[in-house]
Protein backbone atom coordinates (compact mmCIF):
# COMPACT_ATOMS: atom_id res chain seq x y z
CA UNK A 1 0.00 0.00 0.00
CA UNK A 2 2.68 2.15 1.39
CA UNK A 3 4.89 1.66 -2.27
CA UNK A 4 1.76 2.27 -4.62
CA UNK A 5 1.39 5.43 -2.50
CA UNK A 6 4.68 6.57 -2.72
CA UNK A 7 5.17 5.83 -6.61
CA UNK A 8 1.34 7.53 -7.40
CA UNK A 9 3.10 10.90 -5.55
CA UNK A 10 6.43 10.32 -7.40
CA UNK A 11 5.22 9.44 -11.34
CA UNK A 12 4.89 12.91 -12.35
CA UNK A 13 6.50 12.61 -15.87
CA UNK A 14 4.60 9.93 -17.07
CA UNK A 15 7.83 7.83 -16.82
CA UNK A 16 8.44 4.47 -15.01
CA UNK A 17 10.30 4.71 -11.99
CA UNK A 18 13.94 3.81 -12.45
CA UNK A 19 14.77 0.50 -10.90
CA UNK A 20 17.19 2.57 -8.02
CA UNK A 21 14.36 5.04 -7.34
CA UNK A 22 11.71 1.58 -6.53
CA UNK A 23 15.23 0.54 -4.34
CA UNK A 24 15.28 3.31 -1.96
CA UNK A 25 11.48 4.03 -2.14
CA UNK A 26 10.56 0.53 -1.25
CA UNK A 27 13.04 -0.10 1.62
CA UNK A 28 12.06 3.33 3.04
CA UNK A 29 8.33 2.18 2.58
CA UNK A 30 8.72 -1.54 4.55
CA UNK A 31 10.83 0.14 7.09
CA UNK A 32 8.24 2.64 7.98
CA UNK A 33 5.44 0.08 7.80
CA UNK A 34 7.55 -2.06 9.89
CA UNK A 35 8.29 0.99 12.39
CA UNK A 36 4.41 1.63 12.36
CA UNK A 37 3.19 -1.98 13.38
CA UNK A 38 5.92 -1.82 15.92
CA UNK A 39 4.25 1.48 17.55
CA UNK A 40 0.39 0.26 16.80
CA UNK A 41 1.44 -2.79 18.85
CA UNK A 42 2.95 -1.07 21.61
CA UNK A 43 0.14 0.93 23.15
CA UNK A 44 -0.59 4.23 22.66
CA UNK A 45 2.14 5.74 23.87
CA UNK A 46 4.59 6.98 21.06
CA UNK A 47 8.11 4.80 21.73
CA UNK A 48 9.06 4.60 18.10
CA UNK A 49 8.84 8.06 16.51
CA UNK A 50 12.41 8.60 16.34
CA UNK A 51 13.06 5.79 14.33
CA UNK A 52 11.56 6.64 11.51
CA UNK A 53 14.69 9.51 10.58
CA UNK A 54 16.69 6.56 9.09
CA UNK A 55 13.65 6.06 6.43
CA UNK A 56 14.90 8.82 4.42
CA UNK A 57 18.17 8.56 4.76
CA UNK A 58 17.73 4.65 3.09
CA UNK A 59 15.97 6.24 0.67
CA UNK A 60 18.74 8.70 0.02
CA UNK A 61 21.43 5.16 -0.89
CA UNK A 62 19.64 4.39 -4.16
CA UNK A 63 16.70 7.18 -5.13
CA UNK A 64 16.47 10.57 -5.84
CA UNK A 65 16.29 13.28 -3.81
CA UNK A 66 13.30 14.39 -4.80
CA UNK A 67 11.96 10.77 -3.96
CA UNK A 68 13.63 11.30 -0.37
CA UNK A 69 11.76 14.40 0.20
CA UNK A 70 8.78 12.43 -0.32
CA UNK A 71 10.08 9.51 1.53
CA UNK A 72 10.67 11.74 4.81
CA UNK A 73 7.06 13.55 4.49
CA UNK A 74 5.60 10.36 4.50
CA UNK A 75 8.01 9.36 8.00
CA UNK A 76 7.33 13.24 9.54
CA UNK A 77 3.61 12.79 8.73
CA UNK A 78 3.24 9.07 10.17
CA UNK A 79 5.20 10.20 12.81
CA UNK A 80 2.95 13.24 13.33
CA UNK A 81 0.26 11.03 13.43
CA UNK A 82 1.55 9.01 16.16
CA UNK A 83 2.60 11.49 18.50
CA UNK A 84 -1.18 13.15 17.86
CA UNK A 85 -2.83 9.47 18.43
CA UNK A 86 -0.55 9.37 21.63
CA UNK A 87 -1.69 12.29 22.96
CA UNK A 88 1.64 12.66 23.62
CA UNK A 89 2.48 16.50 24.78
CA UNK A 90 6.56 16.15 26.13
CA UNK A 91 9.40 17.77 24.38
CA UNK A 92 10.78 14.42 23.84
CA UNK A 93 8.02 13.63 21.15
CA UNK A 94 8.32 16.99 19.33
CA UNK A 95 12.02 16.72 19.35
CA UNK A 96 11.27 13.28 17.87
CA UNK A 97 9.22 14.96 14.85
CA UNK A 98 11.37 18.13 13.90
CA UNK A 99 13.96 15.02 14.07
CA UNK A 100 12.37 13.32 11.23
CA UNK A 101 12.01 16.51 9.73
CA UNK A 102 15.67 17.58 9.81
CA UNK A 103 16.80 14.23 8.94
CA UNK A 104 14.72 14.44 5.25
CA UNK A 105 16.18 18.25 4.66
CA UNK A 106 19.93 16.22 5.09
CA UNK A 107 19.02 13.08 3.62
CA UNK A 108 17.88 14.80 0.45
CA UNK A 109 20.54 17.06 0.14
CA UNK A 110 22.92 13.94 0.19
CA UNK A 111 20.86 12.49 -2.40
CA UNK A 112 20.87 15.51 -4.53
CA UNK A 113 24.85 15.00 -4.16
CA UNK A 114 25.26 11.57 -4.91
CA UNK A 115 22.58 11.76 -7.62
CA UNK A 116 25.05 14.61 -8.94
CA UNK A 117 28.28 12.83 -9.06
CA UNK A 118 26.12 9.25 -10.66
CA UNK A 119 24.94 11.75 -13.58
CA UNK A 120 29.38 13.01 -13.67
CA UNK A 121 30.19 9.26 -13.49
CA UNK A 122 28.02 8.20 -16.31
CA UNK A 123 28.77 10.98 -18.54
CA UNK A 124 32.62 9.94 -18.36
CA UNK A 125 31.60 6.29 -18.52
CA UNK A 126 29.42 7.25 -22.23
CA UNK A 127 33.08 9.27 -22.85
CA UNK A 128 35.16 6.30 -22.76
CA UNK A 129 32.52 4.56 -24.77
CA UNK A 130 33.36 6.46 -27.21
CA UNK A 131 36.89 7.14 -27.17
CA UNK A 132 36.87 2.89 -26.82
CA UNK A 133 34.52 3.18 -30.44
CA UNK A 134 37.33 5.86 -32.06
CA UNK A 135 40.46 4.27 -30.92
CA UNK A 136 39.09 0.40 -31.79
CA UNK A 137 36.62 -0.09 -34.35
CA UNK A 138 34.15 -3.40 -34.63
CA UNK A 139 35.82 -5.47 -36.54
CA UNK A 140 33.81 -8.02 -38.97
CA UNK A 141 31.91 -9.94 -39.89
CA UNK A 142 33.03 -9.86 -43.16
CA UNK A 143 36.89 -8.24 -44.41
CA UNK A 144 38.07 -9.34 -48.53
CA UNK A 145 37.95 -13.08 -48.60
CA UNK A 146 38.04 -13.39 -44.47
CA UNK A 147 35.18 -13.77 -41.73
CA UNK A 148 36.82 -11.52 -38.37
CA UNK A 149 35.73 -10.79 -35.34
CA UNK A 150 37.61 -8.76 -32.43
CA UNK A 151 37.47 -8.74 -28.75
CA UNK A 152 38.60 -6.52 -26.09
CA UNK A 153 38.57 -7.79 -22.63
CA UNK A 154 39.44 -5.29 -20.50
CA UNK A 155 41.24 -6.46 -16.81
CA UNK A 156 39.44 -3.20 -14.81
CA UNK A 157 35.59 -3.39 -14.64
CA UNK A 158 35.47 0.31 -14.79
CA UNK A 159 37.21 1.01 -17.98
CA UNK A 160 36.83 -0.91 -21.60
CA UNK A 161 39.66 0.26 -23.25
CA UNK A 162 43.49 -0.14 -22.22
CA UNK A 163 46.70 -0.08 -24.40
CA UNK A 164 45.57 -2.89 -26.29
CA UNK A 165 44.74 -2.48 -29.95
CA UNK A 166 43.37 -4.32 -33.40
CA UNK A 167 42.68 -3.10 -36.71
CA UNK A 168 41.63 -5.43 -40.11
CA UNK A 169 41.61 -3.13 -43.77
CA UNK A 170 40.66 -4.17 -46.83
CA UNK A 171 43.78 -2.96 -49.20
CA UNK A 172 44.72 -2.89 -52.32
CA UNK A 173 47.46 -5.16 -51.55
CA UNK A 174 45.14 -7.28 -49.37
CA UNK A 175 43.42 -7.88 -46.32
CA UNK A 176 46.05 -6.36 -43.82
CA UNK A 177 45.42 -7.05 -39.70
CA UNK A 178 47.89 -5.48 -36.61
CA UNK A 179 47.41 -6.14 -33.07
CA UNK A 180 49.62 -5.02 -30.57
CA UNK A 181 50.41 -4.65 -26.87
CA UNK A 182 51.41 -1.19 -25.62
CA UNK A 183 53.58 -1.34 -22.76
CA UNK A 184 51.85 0.12 -19.42
CA UNK A 185 48.64 1.16 -18.55
CA UNK A 186 46.09 4.44 -18.27
CA UNK A 187 45.31 7.12 -20.31
CA UNK A 188 49.11 7.44 -22.01
CA UNK A 189 48.78 3.68 -22.88
CA UNK A 190 45.47 4.42 -24.87
CA UNK A 191 47.31 7.77 -26.29
CA UNK A 192 49.84 5.30 -27.56
CA UNK A 193 47.79 2.92 -28.77
CA UNK A 194 45.51 5.57 -30.68
CA UNK A 195 48.92 7.14 -32.58
CA UNK A 196 50.04 3.38 -33.94
CA UNK A 197 46.40 2.53 -35.07
CA UNK A 198 46.29 6.03 -36.40
CA UNK A 199 49.55 5.51 -38.42
CA UNK A 200 48.45 1.90 -39.35
CA UNK A 201 45.85 3.08 -40.95
CA UNK A 202 47.32 5.65 -42.89
CA UNK A 203 50.24 3.57 -43.98
CA UNK A 204 48.10 -0.25 -44.65
CA UNK A 205 46.94 1.28 -47.63
CA UNK A 206 50.16 2.95 -49.29
CA UNK A 207 52.81 0.55 -48.63
CA UNK A 208 53.45 -2.34 -50.59
CA UNK A 209 55.49 -4.12 -48.25
CA UNK A 210 54.53 -5.76 -44.86
CA UNK A 211 57.90 -4.55 -43.36
CA UNK A 212 57.50 -0.88 -44.73
CA UNK A 213 54.75 -0.83 -42.83
CA UNK A 214 57.01 -1.89 -39.36
CA UNK A 215 59.40 0.54 -40.31
CA UNK A 216 56.57 3.37 -40.56
CA UNK A 217 55.01 2.53 -36.80
CA UNK A 218 58.38 1.64 -35.64
CA UNK A 219 58.68 5.73 -36.15
CA UNK A 220 55.97 6.69 -34.80
CA UNK A 221 56.38 5.34 -31.78
CA UNK A 222 59.91 6.29 -31.80
CA UNK A 223 58.48 9.72 -31.81
CA UNK A 224 56.06 9.66 -29.22
CA UNK A 225 57.54 7.69 -25.82
CA UNK A 226 59.79 7.80 -23.81
CA UNK A 227 63.30 5.56 -23.65
CA UNK A 228 62.16 3.05 -22.20
CA UNK A 229 58.26 2.38 -23.63
CA UNK A 230 57.43 0.26 -26.58
CA UNK A 231 55.01 -1.26 -28.59
CA UNK A 232 54.33 -5.37 -29.32
CA UNK A 233 53.16 -5.92 -32.62
CA UNK A 234 51.69 -8.65 -35.21
CA UNK A 235 50.84 -8.10 -38.31
CA UNK A 236 49.12 -10.12 -40.78
CA UNK A 237 48.41 -9.87 -44.70
CA UNK A 238 46.28 -12.64 -46.38
CA UNK A 239 45.97 -11.89 -49.95
CA UNK A 240 44.82 -14.74 -53.09
CA UNK A 241 45.31 -17.37 -50.06
CA UNK A 242 48.90 -16.76 -49.31
CA UNK A 243 49.48 -15.72 -45.32
CA UNK A 244 52.21 -13.26 -44.52
CA UNK A 245 52.87 -12.70 -40.77
CA UNK A 246 55.50 -10.31 -39.58
CA UNK A 247 56.42 -10.16 -35.20
CA UNK A 248 57.58 -7.20 -33.60
CA UNK A 249 58.43 -9.13 -30.47
CA UNK A 250 54.85 -10.14 -29.97
CA UNK A 251 52.90 -13.90 -29.46
CA UNK A 252 53.00 -15.92 -32.24
CA UNK A 253 49.65 -16.18 -34.01
CA UNK A 254 47.97 -19.50 -33.51
CA UNK A 255 47.13 -21.43 -37.22
CA UNK A 256 44.22 -23.50 -36.59
CA UNK A 257 44.23 -26.25 -39.29
CA UNK A 258 42.26 -30.13 -39.51
CA UNK A 259 42.23 -29.92 -35.85
CA UNK A 260 45.65 -29.12 -35.72
CA UNK A 261 46.88 -25.85 -33.73
CA UNK A 262 49.93 -24.43 -35.03
CA UNK A 263 52.19 -21.36 -33.94
CA UNK A 264 53.26 -18.78 -36.43
CA UNK A 265 56.55 -18.46 -34.96
CA UNK A 266 58.99 -16.01 -36.97
CA UNK A 267 61.75 -17.17 -38.82
CA UNK A 268 64.31 -14.95 -36.78
CA UNK A 269 62.98 -12.97 -33.35
CA UNK A 270 62.97 -9.59 -33.94
CA UNK A 271 62.35 -5.98 -30.98
CA UNK A 272 59.09 -4.77 -30.53
CA UNK A 273 58.02 -0.99 -32.04
CA UNK A 274 60.28 1.43 -30.54
CA UNK A 275 63.91 -0.55 -30.59
CA UNK A 276 64.70 -0.31 -34.34
CA UNK A 277 63.11 -4.12 -34.93
CA UNK A 278 64.07 -6.03 -38.20
CA UNK A 279 61.80 -8.19 -39.00
CA UNK A 280 61.73 -11.35 -41.29
CA UNK A 281 58.08 -12.58 -42.92
CA UNK A 282 56.73 -15.73 -42.42
CA UNK A 283 54.70 -17.08 -45.31
CA UNK A 284 51.72 -20.09 -45.28
CA UNK A 285 49.78 -21.02 -48.21
CA UNK A 286 46.03 -21.28 -46.35
CA UNK A 287 43.19 -23.85 -46.86
CA UNK A 288 39.66 -23.02 -47.00
CA UNK A 289 37.96 -23.22 -43.03
CA UNK A 290 41.79 -22.78 -42.00
CA UNK A 291 41.66 -20.36 -39.12
CA UNK A 292 43.89 -17.65 -37.41
CA UNK A 293 44.00 -16.59 -33.92
CA UNK A 294 45.90 -13.48 -33.20
CA UNK A 295 46.15 -12.00 -28.93
CA UNK A 296 48.02 -10.05 -26.49
CA UNK A 297 50.29 -11.66 -24.17
CA UNK A 298 47.20 -11.12 -21.57
CA UNK A 299 45.78 -14.43 -22.58
CA UNK A 300 48.98 -16.43 -22.83
CA UNK A 301 50.36 -15.04 -19.18
CA UNK A 302 46.83 -15.46 -17.94
CA UNK A 303 47.52 -17.97 -14.75
CA UNK A 304 45.86 -19.55 -11.62
CA UNK A 305 47.82 -21.19 -8.98
CA UNK A 306 50.80 -20.28 -10.97
CA UNK A 307 49.52 -22.33 -13.96
CA UNK A 308 49.08 -20.78 -17.61
CA UNK A 309 45.98 -20.38 -19.37
CA UNK A 310 46.75 -23.27 -21.84
CA UNK A 311 45.78 -21.33 -24.33
CA UNK A 312 47.79 -23.43 -27.28
CA UNK A 313 46.22 -27.02 -26.45
CA UNK A 314 42.18 -25.65 -25.77
CA UNK A 315 42.52 -23.35 -28.99
CA UNK A 316 40.84 -26.05 -31.39
CA UNK A 317 38.08 -27.26 -28.90
CA UNK A 318 37.38 -23.71 -27.88
CA UNK A 319 37.61 -21.99 -31.79
CA UNK A 320 37.28 -24.45 -34.32
CA UNK A 321 33.44 -25.04 -34.46
CA UNK A 322 30.58 -22.09 -35.04
CA UNK A 323 31.29 -18.88 -36.37
CA UNK A 324 34.09 -16.64 -35.53
CA UNK A 325 32.23 -14.22 -32.58
CA UNK A 326 30.93 -18.03 -30.79
CA UNK A 327 34.54 -18.96 -31.28
CA UNK A 328 36.06 -15.76 -29.39
CA UNK A 329 32.78 -15.65 -26.51
CA UNK A 330 33.81 -19.71 -25.92
CA UNK A 331 37.37 -17.89 -25.26
CA UNK A 332 36.38 -15.63 -23.04
CA UNK A 333 34.50 -17.98 -20.97
CA UNK A 334 36.49 -20.03 -20.01
CA UNK A 335 39.33 -18.10 -19.27
CA UNK A 336 37.51 -16.07 -17.15
CA UNK A 337 36.44 -19.38 -15.77
CA UNK A 338 39.60 -20.46 -15.45
CA UNK A 339 41.22 -16.82 -13.49
CA UNK A 340 38.00 -17.24 -11.35
CA UNK A 341 37.38 -13.91 -12.86
CA UNK A 342 40.64 -12.20 -12.07
CA UNK A 343 42.36 -11.07 -14.79
CA UNK A 344 46.02 -9.32 -14.50
CA UNK A 345 46.35 -7.77 -18.42
CA UNK A 346 43.82 -6.53 -20.72
CA UNK A 347 43.56 -9.07 -23.57
CA UNK A 348 43.09 -8.10 -27.53
CA UNK A 349 41.77 -11.28 -29.17
CA UNK A 350 41.30 -11.32 -33.35
CA UNK A 351 39.73 -14.38 -34.63
CA UNK A 352 39.74 -14.85 -38.82
CA UNK A 353 38.47 -17.57 -41.06
CA UNK A 354 39.62 -17.99 -44.50
CA UNK A 355 36.71 -19.21 -46.50
CA UNK A 356 38.40 -19.19 -50.02
CA UNK A 357 39.61 -17.64 -53.05
CA UNK A 358 37.14 -14.68 -54.22
CA UNK A 359 36.60 -14.30 -57.95
CA UNK A 360 37.54 -11.56 -59.24
CA UNK A 361 39.92 -10.11 -55.98
CA UNK A 362 43.28 -9.01 -56.35
CA UNK A 363 46.04 -11.50 -56.21
CA UNK A 364 49.37 -11.37 -55.19
CA UNK A 365 51.95 -10.74 -57.66
CA UNK A 366 53.64 -13.51 -55.88
CA UNK A 367 52.65 -16.95 -54.71
CA UNK A 368 54.43 -19.76 -52.79
CA UNK A 369 56.39 -22.18 -54.77
CA UNK A 370 55.85 -19.94 -57.88
CA UNK A 371 57.37 -17.70 -59.94
CA UNK A 372 56.62 -13.80 -59.55
CA UNK A 373 56.30 -13.57 -63.61
CA UNK A 374 53.18 -16.12 -63.31
CA UNK A 375 50.85 -14.05 -61.15
CA UNK A 376 48.89 -11.07 -62.44
CA UNK A 377 49.08 -7.63 -60.49
CA UNK A 378 46.16 -6.63 -58.11
CA UNK A 379 44.75 -4.14 -60.44
CA UNK A 380 43.68 -6.52 -62.55
CA UNK A 381 41.15 -7.53 -60.00
CA UNK A 382 39.07 -4.22 -60.17
CA UNK A 383 40.87 -2.82 -56.82
CA UNK A 384 42.89 0.37 -57.57
CA UNK A 385 46.72 0.06 -58.33
CA UNK A 386 48.96 0.29 -56.09
CA UNK A 387 51.06 2.86 -55.16
CA UNK A 388 54.87 2.94 -55.81
CA UNK A 389 56.59 2.18 -52.63
CA UNK A 390 59.59 4.06 -51.54
CA UNK A 391 63.13 3.65 -53.22
CA UNK A 392 64.75 1.02 -51.69
CA UNK A 393 61.59 -1.03 -50.89
CA UNK A 394 60.52 -3.94 -52.63
CA UNK A 395 57.72 -3.72 -54.36
CA UNK A 396 55.69 -7.31 -53.28
CA UNK A 397 58.60 -9.83 -52.17
CA UNK A 398 58.25 -10.97 -48.16
CA UNK A 399 61.26 -12.80 -48.81
CA UNK A 400 63.31 -10.02 -49.52
CA UNK A 401 65.70 -9.17 -46.69
CA UNK A 402 64.82 -7.20 -43.38
CA UNK A 403 63.94 -3.62 -43.79
CA UNK A 404 64.84 -1.42 -41.29
CA UNK A 405 63.90 2.19 -39.59
CA UNK A 406 65.90 5.07 -40.97
CA UNK A 407 66.65 7.97 -39.05
CA UNK A 408 68.87 8.83 -36.18
CA UNK A 409 68.07 6.80 -33.00
CA UNK A 410 71.25 6.63 -31.19
CA UNK A 411 69.51 6.31 -27.90
CA UNK A 412 67.88 3.40 -27.85
CA UNK A 413 69.10 -0.05 -28.76
CA UNK A 414 67.26 -3.11 -29.29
Amino acid sequence: MLIAVLERLLWSSRRPLSPGTRAGVGAAAILLLCLAILEWADGPEPHYIGLMATAPFLAAAFAPWRSVLVAGGLATALGTVFAVMGGARGQTTLLNVIGIALATGLASAAAAVRQKQAERIAELSHLAMIAQQAVLRPLGPTVGGLSIAGRYISATAAADIGGDLFEAVETAYGVRIIVGDVRGKGLEAVRLASIVLGSYRHVAYDRADLRAIVADLDRAVARSVGEEDFVTAVLVEERGGTLTVVNCGHPAPLLLRRGNVIPLEPPAPAPPLGFLPSVKARVERLEPGDRLLIFTDGLAEARRDGRFFPIAERAWRLLGHGTVGDGLASVETALVEWVHGRLDDDIALVLLEYTGPQPGGPMPSWEVGTAPSSARPASEGGGSPPRTPSPGLPPDRPDAGPIQSSGPRSTRTA
